[in-house]
């Protein structure tokens, strides 16, 4: 797949999943364009590709402590700068934002299920790689 066809897919998701976001929170409003909802969907999904892993590297010790749950953090604080950086585009409220960010990443994961049905984790390679090779010494 292009560099291209991955980047506009990418943006398709992320205007999907905010749209869903919209549609679940009443606390979170679009203003009722789609311009305004594919612009989110531009901004988020460049603050997700360019701010989101340089916070992650920096909150690498704090998600060590915490188990992971301080990039969740960074994927709300990404999320709520998207709100801040495009007018229109509002949530109201820090529960909503906790339950937005769950949904945006419940959409993107299910639509990166639904397309990648293949794709995989290395250790679930090495397992079933793993559970391979010990078949083949039984036998």
């Amino acid at each position: 797949m292009s560099f291209a066809t991955r980047l506009v897919l990418a943006w398709v998701v992320d205007a999907a999943a905010l749209l869903v976001v919209a549609w679940i929170f009443s606390d979170v409003s679009v203003g009722g364009s789609a311009g305004t909802l594919l612009l989110a969907a531009a901004v988020f999904g460049l603050l997700s590709s360019f701010v989101k892993p340089v916070l992650k590297l920096v909150t690498f010790p704090l998600a060590l402590v915490t188990l992971g749950l301080a990039w969740y953090g960074v994927a709300m604080l990404i999320l709520w700068l998207t709100s801040v950086i495009v007018p229109g585009f509002d949530i109201s409220g820090f529960w909503t934002l906790v339950g937005a960010t769950f949904v945006v990443w419940a959409v993107g994961a299910a639509v990166d299920r639904i397309l990648f049905p293949g794709k995989r984790g290395r250790w679930t390679f090495r397992v079933e790689r793993s559970r391979r090779d010990r078949s083949r010494e039984l036998v």
